[in-house]
């Protein structure tokens, strides 16, 4: 025994060595297996439940995209086309001169140059408005839409990080989300009369340089109303666009806002006011400024297209005195205050490339804090 031990006992600690080292090597590589295994679970739970928050989401804005679209702005529209209507009624001003037309005695040189001259201005903001309008509104819209989209986002994936269950995840309250849509009817509701005189006075400033018997061709109309809308643009700080689109409460709601930095303090804000809040700084910022002057020229150039289609082409490139034009100015606002679905303005600013560049910057952007 001892001399077999003698001779083999250097082979038996080779073998117990060998088969030492190959139990400790299984265990570390089971151990490591086990850990690979336990970081791909992992790693696919995560998956799941981005998978899921991306998929609610998804749903959720779809459905806030719909209703916006499908609800929000075709009232806004239908209010701001009947407010107009009202408000800039010509119907007065046209049955006055025709009846100076039938009785020629009945007016006297100046009042039907004063009847004309209103007429002249009056028709050119319906046309000039109505288009301001309806691009502001519809990017207005989309900023809200966005912002919302984005809350939506961060409070799902914040939601099922923290509880594992989309059900249990406070989202953003229904009634936050109707009130902070339906904000969008301020402009026709309280905003309208100022936004109104503000363009009258714009209208007035660039007209007035204007005769009736001034020949307008295609160059010269489309001159005249980027002049209007610069004029007007330049008068109406973003401070004032804010007045046309929303009351002056929500710009404080008992919000701390720092003198020093500019900086907002949302930490004491409701959800409704962060949202009221963010539509404002967006709405107030430099880019913004820019999106609405590209949607603008892309919208005029449209303006264009159609009043050529109802002066003739041939007649607005060779030129037509200005009487003979306002009938059409003045009812250009039938076609751009349209009904969303049919309405060409919205569909070509909406396929701004940098407007879709804008919208996707900030629907991605982190609010302020």
């Amino acid at each position: 025994m001892w001399e077999f031990w003698g001779r083999h006992k250097r082979k038996v600690y080779v073998t117990l060595g060998v088969l030492g080292s190959g139990y400790f090597l299984y265990k570390l590589y089971d151990a490591h297996r086990r850990k690979l295994f336990d970081l791909e679970r992992e790693l696919a739970d995560q998956r799941r439940s981005e998978e899921l928050i991306k998929s609610q989401v998804k749903s959720h804005f779809e459905n806030i995209q719909r209703i916006a679209d499908s609800t929000t702005l075709p009232h806004v529209m239908r209010c701001l086309s009947s407010q107009i209507e009202e408000e800039l009624d010509l119907t007065h001003l046209t049955e006055r001169l025709m009846k100076g037309k039938d009785l020629p005695n009945s007016l006297t040189a100046a009042e039907k140059l004063e009847l004309w001259d209103r007429l002249k201005i009056l028709s050119f903001t319906r046309m000039g408005l109505s288009l301001w309008a309806t691009t502001l509104l519809s990017l207005y819209i989309r900023v809200q839409v966005n912002i919302l989209g984005r809350h939506l986002y961060i409070d799902t994936a914040r939601g099922i990080g923290s509880s594992g269950q989309f059900d249990e995840v406070d989202l953003i309250d229904r009634n936050d989300q109707r009130r902070f849509l339906a904000s969008a009817d301020y402009l026709t509701t309280f905003g309208l009369p100022t936004l109104i005189s503000s363009f009258e006075a714009a209208n007035s400033e660039v007209l007035k340089r204007k005769q009736l018997k001034d020949f307008f061709n295609t160059t010269v109309l489309h001159d005249t109303i980027i002049q209007i809308l610069n004029t007007f643009m330049s008068t109406a700080s973003s401070h004032q666009w804010l007045g046309f689109f929303m009351p002056e409460d929500s710009k404080q709601n008992n919000v701390d806002v720092s003198s020093s930095t500019g900086s907002t303090d949302l930490s004491n804000a409701s959800k409704f006011e962060q949202l009221m809040l963010e539509t404002q700084a967006v709405l107030s910022s430099a880019e913004f400024g820019n999106i609405v002057n590209i949607s603008l020229k892309a919208a005029v150039d449209v303006l264009m297209e159609d009043i050529r289609v109802l002066c003739g082409e041939a007649n607005l490139t060779s030129g037509m005195p200005l009487a003979k034009l306002l009938p059409r100015i003045a009812h250009m606002d039938q076609i751009l205050l349209e009904e969303p679905n049919r309405n060409r303005y919205i569909q070509v600013i909406q396929d701004i490339q940098d407007v879709e560049i804008f919208f996707t910057l900030l629907y991605a952007s982190s609010p302020p804090s």
